[in-house]
């Protein structure tokens, strides 16, 4: 595998490493908060800015307003991205979730009304998959979707679900038939999120942000127009979302440790580090120059067949406990200091709040016991334990 860019990637990569640079706020460099702050006007206008200049959807076809650029590009996007500390687009699930979604299962009339004001950030989407009582579990969906005259009548509760408190519209699973079970009986729905019976509360985390949202809906009436796929196949669409939702992710997530890894070096130049400390360091380093060898040859796979495959997990897995480690061995460095918090705190204590918040990277998008599990079966080809 050659793993130097063609010369049209170099171009292309000068390109937006340039536009980045031009045109990235200050203020927005390195920001930090996730979802908890992505309705500020400085982030949409941003958005808004990355679409006009063509980053948003350079993968969708070109037809569907999108850059129809290659997967490579993506991810080149991604990491000079990642790279330079910038925001990503606030439409991230419309980005990488729905609007693939759409354009593999939606209906024209779908596609036409959904997919530009995704693009532009004109419109902002939220997942409906988790619930309380089968969170990586989604064939034990019980959120129920009754087909009344032409519209489905839903109601039920989903969880760990980001941007739904500024959220327009949500990609919702549902159990249509209430006699099935598993992966059979589900139906796939886009909700209107301003729909009369839909309600958002935040979840509190341990970084005292609401990053995520609970979903209730009651009696909550949805067109059946709005159902992408088939009725009672909502499965198959899912796994559509699934696949998609970390396709070239791995590049941003890889670059982006590569980043904090780079930081870490500074703070034990800055602070001073034990010999074993510096070994620590060593072996980040070297697990991050892994993960982005392992995130092209998921790349490779994408290219040569244009569907994402499991190698994702194998990066989201180790980049969640990488990330742990990590930012864990930088409050060490800190010593005492570690205790204070706050943007008082040495370096605007942002090793303190990255800790905290890496302890939801083994459970969020996956827990890493299920994708130990799916790289046991899909990876490595080993027997179901279940």
């Amino acid at each position: 595998m050659d793993l130097r860019d063609t010369p049209d990637e170099a171009a292309f990569r000068k390109e937006v490493r340039e536009w980045i640079s031009a045109n990235l706020p200050q203020e927005l460099r390195g920001h930090r908060g996730g979802a908890a702050r992505f309705d500020e006007p400085s982030l949409r206008g941003w958005s808004r800015q990355l679409h006009e200049a063509g980053y948003a959807g350079l993968t969708w076809p070109a037809e569907y307003g999108g850059g129809g650029r290659s997967y490579t590009h993506q991810a080149i996007f991604l990491e000079e991205m990642a790279r330079a500390e910038a925001p990503p687009h606030v439409g991230v699930i419309g980005l990488g979730m729905a609007g693939p979604t759409i354009i593999a299962h939606g209906s024209e009339a779908q596609k036409t009304r959904h997919l530009e004001p995704i693009l532009s950030a004109a419109e902002i989407w939220c997942q409906g998959f988790s619930e309380p009582g089968a969170g990586s579990d989604l064939a034990g969906v019980r959120t129920s979707a009754r087909l009344d005259d032409g519209r489905f009548v839903v109601d039920g509760q989903k969880v760990w679900s980001s941007f739904a408190h500024i959220a327009d519209w949500c990609l919702l699973l549902a159990r249509s038939d209430p006699s099935s079970q598993r992966h059979d009986g589900l139906t796939y729905l886009i909700v209107d999120m301003h729909s009369p019976g839909v309600e958002v509360r935040p979840l509190r985390q341990i970084t005292g942000e609401a990053e995520f949202n609970e979903i209730f809906l009651t009696g909550v009436e949805v067109p059946a127009e709005n159902t992408l796929g088939d009725v009672g196949q909502g499965w198959q669409v899912a796994m559509t979302t699934l696949l998609h939702e970390r396709g070239t992710l791995g590049f941003a997530l890889t670059a982006a440790l590569e980043v904090a890894v780079r930081k870490l070096i500074d703070l034990a130049r800055d602070r001073g580090a034990t010999p074993q400390q510096r070994d620590a360091i060593a072996r980040e380093w070297i697990e991050s120059q892994a993960l982005r060898l392992t995130a092209y040859r998921s790349l490779s796979q994408l290219v040569r067949t244009g569907i994402p495959g499991p190698e994702g997990s194998i990066l989201k897995l180790h980049w969640s406990e990488a990330n742990q480690r990590l930012t864990k061995l930088a409050l060490e460095l800190l010593g005492g200091d570690a205790a204070l918090a706050g943007d008082d705190a040495p370096y605007g204590g942002f090793w303190q709040h990255s800790q905290l918040r890496s302890r939801g990277n083994t459970i969020e998008a996956g827990t890493s016991e299920i994708l130990r599990n799916i790289v046991a079966e899909r990876v490595l080809g080993l027997p179901r334990s279940r």
